[in-house]
């Protein structure tokens, strides 16, 4: 995902797709200082998931607070936000996919359905069942 307003700096190489998801029940602030001429801050919500790009190197602050006051409560290093590959999920065109035959092996015992004697009225403390 491709920051818009915040491109990266054109000397920037190595940037990775990360992914921070808010699992506290208070509003925070994500920031990345640490990158020379780039400005990256977000505001994320209870239970959001921020999906970013950035520099390999680059440390994301949490400022986590109330109204009028913010406390840095946690440095996550971006490596350790990165989300896997998404080239390792592509569909490949060119394989077979859908064209193996199905296993339609029986997966399910079959069941004994002999009813003789095993069905009876529901009996309730001195009451009988209606048929």
């Amino acid at each position: 995902m491709a920051q818009i307003l915040d491109p990266l700096p054109p000397e920037q190489s190595g940037k990775i797709l990360c992914c921070y998801i808010n699992a506290t029940s208070k509003i925070q602030v994500a920031r990345i200082s640490n990158i020379a001429n780039w400005y990256f801050e977000r505001v994320v919500f209870p239970g959001q998931r921020l999906v970013f790009e950035a520099p390999r190197k680059a440390q994301l602050e949490i400022h986590t607070g109330m109204m009028a006051s913010a406390i840095l409560s946690d440095t996550i290093p971006c490596d350790r936000l990165m989300l896997d590959d998404p080239s390792n999920y592509e569909l490949d065109t060119d394989s077979s996919f859908g064209k193996e035959p199905i296993d339609t092996t029986v997966m399910v015992q079959q069941l004994n359905t002999k009813t003789g004697d095993s069905i009876k009225p529901l009996q309730i403390a001195g009451l009988a069942a209606v048929d």
